[in-house]
């Protein structure tokens, strides 16, 4: 534990945050003794000092404002002590590439965007260039139109529950006697939005069917509610994107690739997470590199042409070589686009526990920074792209997640999800609605149940809250 203490209540959050950076899976408390660290903040400066006679002082200036400062002072304090270099420096927001665009919309320049991350943010420059990558991709892609919208469909079942979950997913094993009554009252929701959306005109630009593991279910199950989904907001519409997350390749079977193909899914990911079988075990996954490797083939010589993988970086004791080895299998593989996202510590996870308890091990900063480094350079490799990123409180190494494309295979629900620009329609336990209202820049969010259970029986009352909640913006 680290134990701080600090003089100004009001800059608890800005100091906790940049103590959380640099000890990421280390509680942080706020004493009034026996602490580790002393943060004294006046007018004119910032001291801190740790229990080992490590003072420092930082000059506060009116001409800037104080939080800023303390969480700079207080990040260099940090860096110089531990040694550890943080890409992103003190930005702990999930969108950076907003600020590349605010500043972009001002009218600066990339050299003059790359200066403020550095000077203001301590970002690392590869960081910056990213952010401006991605915002200049995301600004001629991002919805303009409050009548386009796009659609989430929720599969809360999975083969296994992986170490790190803490989504709505539920081993399909110890509760089939769940999947059927689900599937009636996912179909009712489908129904019933599918009218909706009708009634007030909208178009569709994405659909997108995940989890959960939608595969998850058997072959029958999956293309009847497939079927259902098409029906309602593929056929006859000008759907753009068309995605399943078939996820698992355990999961995956030639009659559900079969099914997907004739119901025009033009985009799936295959999610391996890592090419090494031992992590495969250790995390909770059934399934082999070779059903990775198997899966995949399947898929293209089925002629799925927009085929996304998933990797993360930063999984339970793998280190370099370990990443070193999926980047290789990746890349015999070649697919349409790469998903690398930074191992995130959930709470509600297993794996929360087990670090905690030094069951598993993360490797070090430096480490993590190469893997990240070898995971940039097979999308480059691969002839990608980045076109989408974004990030999470508690991820190891504090990187981020980023989407990488070949030319023309961007996931366009992915830019649209993650801009906040256009109104997402979710169906399905768990599943959140995004309302976008577009005049004045304003969301707001109408969640589902999230038990299994409580969103078969309660489905229709549901549905017409959802409905009522979506009159406001086409009111």
């Amino acid at each position: 534990m680290i134990k701080i203490k600090l003089n100004d209540e009001a800059y608890r959050y800005d100091v906790y945050h940049m103590f959380n950076l640099f000890y990421s899976f280390v509680n942080i408390d706020f004493v009034e003794e026996n602490y580790d660290y002393e943060v004294n903040i006046t007018k004119n400066q910032l001291l801190i000092s740790s229990n080992d006679s490590d003072l420092k002082t930082f000059k506060i200036n009116d001409d800037r404002k104080i939080r800023d400062q303390v969480k700079e002072a207080v990040f260099k304090y940090l860096k110089d002590r531990t040694g550890k270099e943080l890409p992103w420096g003190i930005l702990i927001g999930i969108r950076p590439t907003k600020i590349a665009l605010d500043m972009m919309e001002q009218g600066l320049e990339d050299e003059e965007i790359i200066r403020a991350f550095k000077e203001k943010g301590f970002v690392r420059e590869d960081k910056a260039r990213l952010c401006i990558d991605v915002a200049k991709v995301e600004r001629e892609m991002v919805n303009k139109d409050t009548k386009t919208i796009s659609i989430y469909i929720g599969m809360p079942f999975c083969p296994t529950r992986c170490l790190y979950c803490s989504f709505a997913s539920n081993p399909i094993k110890s509760c089939k006697n769940l999947v059927h009554p689900y599937l009636e009252a996912l179909s009712y929701e489908i129904e019933e939005m599918k009218k909706f959306i009708e009634s007030k005109g909208l178009s569709i630009e994405c659909v997108y069917f995940g989890g959960g593991t939608p595969t998850s279910i058997n072959d029958e199950e999956f293309r009847d509610i497939l079927y259902k989904v098409h029906n309602s907001f593929v056929e006859g519409r000008n759907v753009k994107e068309f995605n399943v997350e078939c996820g698992r390749p355990d999961s995956i079977t030639e009659a559900k690739l079969k099914s997907m193909k004739d119901l025009n899914v033009n985009r799936i990911s295959i999610n391996p997470q890592t090419m090494n079988d031992d992590t495969l075990k250790s995390i909770g996954r059934n399934h082999t590199v070779q059903d990775v490797i198997d899966k995949f083939n399947l898929a293209r010589k089925l002629g799925f042409e927009n085929i996304n993988m998933d990797i993360i970086v930063g999984l339970p004791n793998e280190g370099l070589d370990h990443i070193e080895n999926t980047c290789l299998e990746i890349l015999r593989l070649n697919p349409d686009s790469l998903t690398v996202h930074g191992m995130s510590l959930k709470r509600a996870s297993i794996l929360h526990e087990q670090i905690f308890n030094d069951k598993v091990k993360i490797k070090q900063q430096d480490e993590l920074n190469e893997m990240y480094r070898r995971t940039a350079e097979l999308a480059e490799r691969l002839g990608m792209k980045p076109y989408y990123m974004y990030r999470q409180k508690n991820m190891v190494g504090n990187m981020e997640n980023v989407g990488y494309c070949k030319p023309y295979k961007e996931g366009l629900y992915n830019i649209e999800m993650i801009e906040d620009k256009q109104t997402i329609i979710a169906l399905g336990a768990d599943a959140v609605t995004k309302a976008v209202f577009l005049e004045n820049n304003r969301i707001e969010r109408f969640g589902n149940l999230k038990d299994v259970r409580e969103y078969t029986i309660r489905i229709q009352e549901k549905v017409e809250g959802k409905i009522k909640f979506l009159e406001t913006l086409y009111e």
